[in-house]
């Protein structure tokens, strides 16, 4: 049984709490533990593991369908020699139609099959083309059924979506397809699951653009109203994150289906699912080793699978669990190939495996309206041929500027929704910016910070610059919105809305406006606090407090919100501003309320001032901050304004975008990119800069034992990620697992650390040794410990799920680490020579003391100080 994989926790409006969906790696280990049994009907047996999950999607069809050819040939040479050359008199009717049809269908080889061999229909058996054939096979004169109607559509396997964008025509698929690729006017998802395997079936990045990017343009001239849907599936999602709609199928309902769909048994499926290690390939093979149908499947569209998703996510309450089975049956009932029910089963699982991620769906959408537009609109358009003639770097200018218009828009509404009906209707051009720039509710993504390892090189980067340093607090950003009707929102920083979660926090927004504020949207850092004394606790304090439907008088962590940007204010989006500017509003127009809201702990500096900056590391560090944060507080003196700048620069430079400005001075030339005070949504630059306690090489690190390991997620599949860590007890011998690790590590080291603790080699234990304590979630492999990795942390916090040093800071909880960092192997150590849970237990009263002794008083002191001051 792996390990869960980590989704966000979504607000929901049902009232009840309701058990966590279980995955498939949970249903599988539920069954019997027991030898697999040998395939029958529905496993491949020449299947190697490692070798299936080794293999692209493209590949593994390959090789299944080959074995299955095989199997396929073999049952006929048997079947050949055991007939009796009798006349065809001696038959049973129906066999003579069978063997008259079975010739038909064995020349057409569908590639997929039929549906739910549980469901009686009228249409089982006709003798059209496009019906149900039955057929025999082997001397038991056993009936079945094969669904030449299921299989995948010919023509639509055939669309070149990966050739290049200026060579690809559209127009003349969307034509020859009339009847293929769209039905009932609606385009097919085997449209969109044909892109899916080519999408699989490559690394390249031009290439995967190339094919979203056709097949958006087919989408957009044959069937402008499923742009939408299109988009939202290829990025395996429903909706934004900030609406909360979420499918709610656990591993039991998915598999239910495939017994359904597939005739399968908990034996077979398990078999299956051990052999492949992914939901979406045992759907595929089950799906082409079946071989019989009762219903004929009714063709799916692209629409009706978004449809169907969205009335899953929606259905709630009594009953809700039947319902959403009904749903997930039939569409893998309908899927008319292997593929389609593979990709079904992805989605479903919410693990798609495409390769395309959402800048590349962004890069998709700007190249697919440059070339293409839908029938009723009138933009103007890129000609191909044109393009096509253009050098390379001119060729990227091009398709640079749609893409930075299309990524600034997202940035600042990441809704489809909103995005792509605008698309629609106008193409990808300036007033873009416009129709879809900053709205209140809807969060823009964040700005973030460049990491830096330590504060001297922090010192060089901004040199000659002003910049302020901030406290980094140990907290959760969020983004609060306000309108002029007082409705307040707050979101996480992955855009997740949180407002429930700090009625607190909704019920201060009234206190802190001052005159004159009407809307805004501000940024800050919620932390756990003592109100009274204004001690900060820890995140993991913050962490404990319920998640939906507070109720300010059950509220027992109570918090405070560190402000430190505002983005919006009065109607007016601020972006474009310097951060000197936009903290002169907030800290004049706002007023504090003391342990409840303030600013961030800042001071402002140059790169000379490093003893300062020092200074001011320490005491954030002291006070249970992660760090610092820098940020550049003015532009350039000799920048122009922005648009100004675009009009002086060459078109090469001016395609850049507005904010890739850099200095005038031609005598000065560098690579550098430019270091720019405004707000860039979405953005991680040297603007910004965080130097945290973990990333600093004069704090402890520990050397641990790498104990255990799961197959990772994505990509990482092939590897061990995480990976179980834990330290030495001197006194029992025990190994005491103290964290997961899943930060630090190369493809290279993945690689020779997967071969060197290979599944079935001299380095894997079969079982759990009897001397490492640990009680989580067992994971999929056990090593022999053997090696010492040394690890860097942020934090080390008290744990009710690991053990180590249990006993040493409290009787019922252990330690563990926050943020765990794979620094290197420790070659020069052996196990004996790990890091002890003592020196763990001594590093956490270390960490502890300094929090307790540090000047916390002094620091809110300075605050009214502060406030004082500016009352003056």
């Amino acid at each position: 049984m792996v390990s869960p994989a980590k989704k966000r926790k979504l607000n929901s409006d049902s009232k009840t709490t309701s058990t966590p969906p279980r995955n498939l790696h949970y249903f599988f280990g539920k069954q019997k533990q027991q030898p697999p049994p040998q395939p029958a009907n529905n496993a491949p047996e020449n299947l190697d593991p490692d070798d299936a999950r080794m293999l692209t999607d493209e590949q593994f069809a390959r090789k299944l369908q080959a074995e299955v050819d095989l199997e396929a040939a073999a049952e006929r040479a048997e079947a050949s020699r055991s007939r009796t050359p009798k006349s065809k008199d001696s038959l049973p009717s129906i066999e003579r139609a069978a063997k008259e049809t079975s010739t038909a269908s064995e020349d057409s080889k569908p590639s997929g099959t039929g549906s739910n061999g549980n469901a009686a229909e009228k249409d089982v058996v006709d003798t059209k083309p496009d019906q149900t054939l039955p057929s025999f096979k082997s001397e038991n004169h056993t009936l079945t059924l094969q669904a030449s109607g299921s299989a995948e559509d010919t023509i639509i396997s055939s669309i070149p979506f990966d050739e290049s964008p200026l060579t690809f025509e559209p127009s003349k698929y969307a034509q020859d397809l009339a009847n293929g690729v769209l039905e009932g006017h609606d385009a097919s998802y085997a449209l969109l699951t044909r892109c899916f395997v080519l999408l699989n079936s490559t690394r390249s990045r031009i290439r995967i653009v190339d094919t979203l990017v056709n097949l958006l343009r087919v989408i957009v001239e044959g069937d402008p109203s499923s742009l939408l849907p299109t988009v939202w599936l290829a990025t395996n999602s429903i909706s934004p994150p900030y609406i909360s709609k979420e499918l709610g199928l656990g591993g039991s309902a998915i598999s239910k289906a495939l017994k359904n769909a597939f005739g399968l048994d908990n034996k077979s499926l398990k078999a299956l699912y051990d052999k492949v290690g992914d939901a979406g390939d045992v759907a595929f093979l089950a799906k082409k080793k079946q071989t019989f149908t009762l219903r004929k499947p009714k063709p799916l569209t692209i629409k009706g699978v978004y449809q169907s998703l969205v009335k899953i996510a929606n259905t709630q309450g009594t009953g809700s669990g039947e319902t959403k089975q009904r749903i997930v049956d039939r569409l893998l009932q309908d899927a008319r190939g292997a593929e389609e029910s593979r990709y079904l089963v992805r989605t479903l699982c919410q693990h798609l495996r495409i390769g395309a991620v959402k800048t590349t769906m962004l890069i998709a959408l700007s190249r697919a309206f440059l070339l293409s537009r839908p029938p009723s609109a009138d933009f103007n358009l890129k000609s191909p041929k044109e393009l096509a003639s253009l050098k390379k770097e001119e060729l990227a200018e091009v398709w640079l500027r749609a893409e930075e218009i299309l990524k600034e828009c997202f940035a600042r509404r990441p809704n489809y929704n909103d995005l792509v009906p605008v698309l629609l209707e106008i193409g990808v051009c300036d007033e873009l910016l416009v129709r879809c720039g900053l709205a209140l509710h809807i969060p823009l993504r964040p700005m973030l910070g460049s990491i830096t390892r330590d504060l001297s090189e922090m010192l060089t980067k901004l040199q000659g610059r002003d910049f302020a340093c901030e406290y980094k607090y140990d907290g959760q950003r969020a983004q609060v919105h306000c309108d002029n009707q007082g409705k307040v929102s707050i979101f996480s920083r992955n855009l997740e809305l949180m407002t429930d979660k700090y009625p607190d926090l909704v019920a201060l927004i009234p206190k802190i406006r001052g005159d004159g504020v009407g809307s805004f949207i501000m940024e800050g850092e919620i932390v756990a606090v003592n109100q009274e004394t204004g001690e900060l606790k820890t995140f993991q304090t913050l962490s404990n407090r319920a998640r939906k439907d507070v109720a300010i008088g059950s509220v027992k962590i109570e918090v405070c919100m560190f402000a430190f940007d505002i983005m919006y204010l009065n109607g007016e989006p601020l972006l474009d501003r310097p951060l000197r500017e936009r903290r002169e509003l907030l800290r004049s127009l706002f007023i504090e309320v003391p342990h409840q809201f303030t600013w961030v702990k800042s001071i402002d500096a140059k790169s000379q001032d490093s003893e300062a900056v020092l200074e001011f590391f320490k005491s954030a560090t002291d006070v249970k901050c992660e760090g610092i944060m820098v940020k550049i507080l003015d532009n350039l003196p000799n920048m122009l304004p922005p648009d100004e700048e675009e009009a002086s620069e060459t078109p090469s430079k001016a395609t850049k975008g507005k904010k890739k400005s850099s200095e005038k001075d031609p005598e000065k030339k560098t690579n550098r990119k430019a270091l720019l005070a405004t707000y860039e949504p979405d953005k991680r630059l040297e603007s910004w800069l965080k130097v945290k306690k973990d990333y600093s090489t004069t704090f402890d690190t520990l050397d641990m034992i790498p104990v255990a390991g799961w197959h990772g997620q994505g990509r990482k599949s092939q590897w061990w990620s995480p990976i179980l860590l834990a330290v030495r007890n001197e006194e029992t011998g025990s190994l005491e697992v103290v964290c997961k690790c899943i930060s630090g590590f190369t493809d290279a080291f993945y690689k020779a650390n997967k071969e060197h603790y290979k599944e079935g080699g001299e380095h894997v234990l079969g079982s759990k040794p009897s001397y490492v304590e640990y009680y989580g979630p067992s994971p999929q492999v056990w090593f022999e410990p053997q090696e010492v990795w040394e690890m860097a942390f942020a934090d080390i916090t008290i744990s009710p799920t690991y053990t180590a040093a249990i006993g040493l800071v409290s009787d019922e909880k252990g330690l563990s680490l926050r943020f765990p960092r794979f620094l290197k192997k420790r070659e020069d150590k052996g196990i004996d020579e790990a890091s002890t849970n003592e020196f763990l237990a001594n590093l956490w009263r270390k960490q502890e003391e300094k929090a307790s002794t540090s000047s916390v008083k002094e620091v809110q002191g300075e605050i009214v100080e502060y406030d004082e001051n500016i009352s003056d």
